[in-house]
């Protein structure tokens, strides 16, 4: 069974609940633009034009911003590049010790911030999801700052992965001395364009990381579903669904609650219940798809995003079947 939320060689399930992406996508305004997008030609090799819009939304230079085909393929980069141990705040995202282990150097995960704040010292290059995937937590100001300001004395590359921050609804900290992770098709309902991008805090290290991407890191479609993503229309469909997405979250956490299972709730639009480790094998045969955490070190827990009403209902049904 897949631990990405994606397909995993059995039927299509009736409602996936382990993907994250927003479940009132795709965005009608991106797939509108993905569709105009010229797929007979390559795009601008330094995609200067698009740098030049991302630059703009985030009030950086567009020598600060990195492109990259996907969070994934950019966390792996960024270890590359690097060359030196990792460090990330768990349980986390598999694919920062995904990317140690492909690169050959050492990974640690801390299970708490206190160690997380003094392993900092020991790496070369950190993580911090904000918020964290899969708890939900979003780390607060205070915290971010003191990571940062070790990370700045050690020499520690220190990036934040914001990949959920957009589907919180909340003030989420990430400071800009750091470098920032962005990938927005998760909030736009588009996890099959496989499109992000770094703002990193200097122009020298940006340089670097530009210079380690094959050519034509990402195609014309994943340009202009880059491009239109920070334009106005499509950023108020976004903060439109929030509403939608958040309370079906508090449903169901309420729904796991009613139940008698332990449920953690954070601020992004997904929760964790401890549902026992036969639940996800329990509820694929019915139809229903979970993430499972056991290769976090959490076999009896699996992640659960908010959906539609009728998948709430499939859901209940389910859990009352099995006792």
């Amino acid at each position: 069974m897949t631990f990405h939320g994606g397909p995993d060689g059995g039927p299509e399930p009736r409602y996936d609940f382990s993907t994250n992406a927003n479940a009132l996508g795709p965005n009608p305004v991106l797939l509108a633009a993905i569709r105009r997008a010229d797929l007979s030609r390559y795009p601008d090799p330094s995609y200067g034009a698009l740098r030049e819009v991302l630059a703009a939304h985030h009030h950086v230079p567009a020598e600060s911003v990195v492109l990259g085909a996907g969070a994934s393929e950019l966390i792996h980069r960024l270890v590359r590049v690097r060359a030196g141990a990792v460090l990330a705040l768990g349980p986390t995202f598999g694919e920062y010790a995904h990317a140690a282990r492909a690169a050959g150097v050492g990974y640690r995960e801390a299970r708490s911030r206190e160690a997380f704040l003094r392993g900092l010292g020991n790496a070369a290059l950190a993580f911090l999801a904000q918020p964290n995937n899969p708890t939900g937590e979003l780390f607060d100001a205070d915290f971010v700052r003191e990571a940062a300001r070790r990370a700045s004395r050690y020499g520690t590359w220190l990036v934040f992965d914001l990949a959920y921050a957009p589907l919180t609804g909340a003030a989420v900290s990430a400071l800009e001395g750091a470098m920032r992770l962005f990938a927005p098709n998760k909030a736009h309902g588009l996890t099959g364009v496989r499109a992000g991008y770094l703002i990193a805090p200097s122009q020298n290290l940006a340089a670097r990381l530009v210079g380690a991407a094959p050519s034509w890191v990402i195609g014309a479609a994943e340009v202009a579903f880059l491009r239109a993503q920070a334009g106005a229309e499509a950023r108020n469909w976004l903060q439109g669904t929030l509403p939608v997405l958040l309370a079906w979250r508090r449903q169901l956490a309420g729904l796991l609650h009613e139940r008698g299972y332990e449920v953690r709730e954070g601020a992004a639009n997904f929760v964790m219940a401890r549902l026992g480790e036969d639940a996800a094998a329990f509820l694929r045969a019915r139809g229903l798809r979970v993430r499972p955490l056991a290769d976090k070190g959490l076999p009896d827990w699996a992640r659960l995003s908010a959906q539609p009403l009728e998948a709430l209902a499939a859901l209940a049904a389910a859990l009352e079947e099995r006792g």
